[in-house]
């Protein structure tokens, strides 16, 4: 599953730039064909940072990757009980 979710990750992007560039530099292009392009850049955008996400979440989960720092709930509420005071 995760070849698939990096297959998907490099096809994303891949559009993403392709078809950010065509609207951007467009030339002689008709409205449609802009937005168009504007829409599969978007989308590709969007499909893009979601795969990268899961690739991310899947290679913590597996060990690959070494996980995020993350803090207890404890060390979140002694941090936010601090909030705001002046030393």
């Amino acid at each position: 599953m995760t070849k698939a979710i990096a297959v998907i990750n490099v096809i994303a992007w891949a559009g993403f730039w392709a078809f950010g560039y065509l609207a951007l530099t467009a030339e002689g292009f008709t409205e449609t064909q802009i937005v168009t392009a504007s829409l599969l850049a978007a989308s590709g955008l969007i499909t893009g940072i979601i795969a990268y996400l899961r690739l991310v979440r899947g290679s913590e989960r597996s060990g690959y990757a070494k996980p995020s720092n993350r803090i207890t709930r404890a060390q979140r509420d002694a941090a936010q009980a601090q909030w705001g005071q002046i030393e």
